[in-house]
Formats: C-alpha cells, sequence, structure tokens
C-alpha cells in the first residue's frame, strides 16, 4: 500500500514542570490546530498512548500533578473509558465487544462516583 502525501502537519506540545523529586507540579498543553489558539492551556493529567509500528507495543505516559484529586482522576477515567469504548467500535465495527466496554464503563462510573447510581 502506498503512503498517503502529507498536505499539513499539526504540532501538540506538553509542557510538565517538575520538583525536586521529578514528580509533575505544573502542565499544560497546546495544540498548532487548536480553534481556541495556541496559547498554553493549563491541565492535571495526561494519558499518552502510542502504537510503536516496528515492534507492534503500545508506549505509553501517564502523568498527574500533585493536585489531581482522586474524584477528578475517577472523573478522567470514566471519560477516558468511555471515549475509548466509541473509539474502539469506530475503528473496529465490533459493536458487541464495543457493547460490552460501555457496560463495564457505565459500571465503573457509577462505582466510582463519576456518574450518579440507578435509583433502585
Amino acid at each position: 500500500m502506498a503512503k498517503e502525501t502529507v498536505v499539513k502537519k499539526s504540532r501538540i506540545t506538553v509542557d510538565v514542570g517538575l520538583d525536586g523529586k521529578n514528580l509533575p507540579v505544573t502542565m499544560t498543553w497546546s495544540a498548532s490546530d487548536n480553534p481556541a489558539g495556541q496559547q498554553p492551556q493549563p491541565a492535571k493529567a495526561m494519558l499518552l498512548s502510542l502504537f510503536d509500528e516496528k515492534t507492534k507495543e503500545t508506549l505509553k505516559i501517564d502523568l498527574w500533578t500533585k493536585e489531581m484529586q482522586v474524584v477528578e482522576m475517577d472523573r478522567m477515567f470514566y471519560q477516558t473509558l468511555r471515549g475509548l469504548a466509541d473509539t474502539y467500535f469506530r475503528a473496529t465495527q465490533n459493536k458487541e465487544l464495543a457493547n460490552q466496554l460501555q457496560q463495564f464503563v457505565f459500571y465503573f462510573g457509577q462505582a466510582t462516583g463519576a456518574i450518579p447510581k440507578d435509583e433502585e
């Protein structure tokens, strides 16, 4: 399969401020295509996964600042898992597994309080 011609590039930058123990204390991100502008935006956490073409392994970076609260982490994971289930379906069209993943996400959201529990 021939590679497509690149007609545009976009740059995403993450800057992490570390303390004396190399733990994140500040984090900002910016993107050249961000409709809100290219000014750095503050963040408390990030999850980055890259799939290596040669090794077929997933490389990941998970960082969060000291100010990230557990309730915020629960919400971030709920939203991330929800998005991953949607992405998995769009990429594979595997409706059965995507639905099973969404069921887990729903359980996770309720168990962590990221979404309200059903009233019984």
